[in-house]
């Protein structure tokens, strides 16, 4: 929702059809109206997009453990959006798909570490990367 203050228009995937509804009650709730979401497999729903010339400037990403499909990444080469934000609890996997996005002309531009979890090993990283220009 914070991004919708910033954007002209926010699409949201969510696999979790409840998380779906929750967000578009408090979309309601909120008055904000240039947000759309879906409850659908980004795997499956990014190509869609992509496939359909929709173009982004920003791509925030926040994948299970598991990171990103292959379809994803070849799904966010194509929307090719000038910034992503990649939020990850595994730094290992995320390594790869930046890995991955490198070879789709993206370059890492910071990355931090955020300590959610007070008390345990958990850590989530949170990445930007921008096109190369």
């Amino acid at each position: 929702m914070y991004l919708a203050q910033k954007a002209k228009h926010v699409i949201g995937i969510e696999i979790i059809k409840d998380a779906i509804e929750n967000a578009k009650e408090n979309a309601k709730r909120n008055k904000i109206k240039n947000v759309e979401f879906h409850a659908a497999d980004v795997a499956k729903y990014l190509p869609e997009l992509a496939k359909k010339g929709i173009k982004a400037e920003v791509v925030v990403l926040d994948p299970v453990r598991a990171g990103c499909d292959e379809k994803v990444i070849e799904a966010i080469g194509k929307i090719n959006p000038e910034r992503i934000v990649y939020v990850s609890c595994n730094v290992a996997t995320q390594a790869r798909d930046i890995e991955r996005l490198s070879k789709k002309g993206y370059k890492l531009i910071k990355i931090q570490p955020i300590d959610m979890f007070p008390q345990t090993t958990h850590v989530e990283t949170v990445a930007l990367l921008e096109l190369r220009k």
